[in-house]
């Protein structure tokens, strides 16, 4: 089995948390493939081909970005838009994602009581994450969760090593 971390932040060395999250991962490169959109297309040039070649030689594929504008960052949209094709990722002839593992890690920069009914939000952020969960369903892949951090913009350390910790720990668990 093998887990590919696709990582869509707009700007990863200004980051905090998805960089650390990134980094962490890179240290485990024996159960994980980090691969990077931004700085792999920075003039949004995707190469089709090679992406879904990549979707196909794992099993389980994590899809890590800040939450932007409660939605993806840009080159993610585009990333879907232009990889799953019609006969290759659905279809009467698509199946390539079918059966695999889909997860989200998702950095929130507000704290999770704005992400409530009675929150400034008024929408929870797997509410905001079904566009992805739907997108995993229709291609026939199976959703299996997200790990999340709210409150980026005022994390402390420690907190963000503990919650990398656990990300760490929720990758490793879709290898069992």
């Amino acid at each position: 089995m093998s887990t590919l971390v696709i990582v869509a932040h707009p700007d990863i060395t200004s980051s905090t948390v998805n960089k650390q999250w990134r980094d962490a991962l890179s240290k485990h490169e024996d159960i994980v493939t980090v691969h990077e959109l931004y700085p792999e297309y920075p003039h949004g040039k995707i190469d089709v081909e090679k992406e879904q070649k990549l979707l196909e030689a794992h099993d389980h594929i994590v899809f890590q970005y800040p939450l932007y504008w409660y939605s993806s960052p840009p080159l993610l949209k585009q990333y879907l838009d232009e990889v799953f094709t019609y006969g290759w990722a659905y279809g009467s002839e698509g199946n390539a994602l079918k059966g695999k593992s889909i997860a989200l890690a998702v950095s929130i920069g507000a704290l999770p009581e704005s992400y409530t009914l009675e929150g400034n939000v008024k929408y929870t952020v797997d509410e905001l994450l079904s566009p992805m969960i739907a997108t995993s369903r229709f291609v026939k892949a199976n959703y299996v969760g997200s790990h999340k951090l709210y409150g980026a913009l005022t994390i402390t350390s420690n907190q963000l090593t503990n919650n990398t910790e656990a990300y760490v720990e929720f990758i490793k668990q879709l290898e069992q």
